[in-house]
């Protein structure tokens, strides 16, 4: 059966999608960068209360994947942290300056993780030739690769997507990045194995006082007093329609 994989961006979140029967978590911080690694606090409560696989990701700042000498000794430091904290899997990705996959930083990740499960995030989608990229991660040895079919939605990218798990002889293909309730069925149809979704809900603040026209964003548009949480109820209804793909297709 398609496995889901939920996005969260606290320990909270990640308690609500196992409890609502999500099969994984990808834990990170910073929703707007796209995702950074998570703290040490944050790593250690999710070891303790989520029972179901946490797989954090490894990801020293936002922007491009081709990073300097010294974001990369952070990020092995990074990676050594979560395999001996016991973490069953790890998400991480870097290109060269040309696009390319990483081929000599990422054999160092590979040899790194150890036991741990490697996911590919979507710096495959700002790569230079997918097909090529997927061939040299097979060779390296990943379990999966996250990514939107080089779409900026994975909906977008299904075509690419389909001919990437028909292709891969070793990495699941796990698609991401606008994947919600309204098009999952496009993706199992087409024999995803793998979907990755925040399943996200906008809530208030329980701020009762509210100081106007301050901003801790750059982005002065942003509202300070209402965040993204996981959508418990979604989970579920994404997982059941899961279910039923799998007995329809049985």
């Amino acid at each position: 059966m398609t496995k889901l994989e939920v996005c969260c961006y606290g320990v909270d979140g990640a308690v609500v999608a196992q409890q609502s029967g999500a099969d994984r978590i990808e834990l990170c911080v910073a929703p707007r960068e796209g995702g950074l690694t998570p703290s040490v606090g944050m790593l250690k409560m999710a070891r303790d209360q989520v029972l179901i696989p946490v797989h954090p990701i490894v990801r020293p700042r936002g922007g491009d994947f081709c990073y300097s000498a010294q974001e990369f000794a952070v990020m092995k430091s990074d990676v050594a942290f979560i395999r001996d904290l016991g973490f069953p899997g790890v998400v991480i990705g870097m290109l060269n300056e040309d696009a390319h996959i990483d081929i000599n930083r990422m054999s160092e990740i590979m040899a790194l993780c150890g036991d741990m499960a490697v996911t590919f995030h979507r710096a495959f989608d700002l790569c230079q030739q997918p097909k090529r990229a997927l061939a040299t991660l097979t060779e390296l040895g990943v379990a999966r690769i996250l990514t939107s079919g080089q779409q900026q939605r994975a909906e977008n990218g299904i075509a690419l997507l389909k001919e990437l798990t028909e292709l891969s002889e070793g990495p699941i293909i796990m698609a991401g990045a606008g994947v919600r309730l309204s098009n999952l069925q496009k993706f199992l149809d087409v024999g995803i194995q793998e979907l990755h979704s925040s399943v996200s809900r906008r809530v208030p603040s329980r701020m009762r006082y509210r100081k106007a026209g301050v901003s801790m964003c750059s982005s002065a548009e942003i509202d300070e007093f209402s965040r993204d949480c996981v959508d418990g109820d979604m989970v579920e209804a994404m997982k059941s329609i899961m279910q039923m793909n799998a007995m329809r297709v049985a």
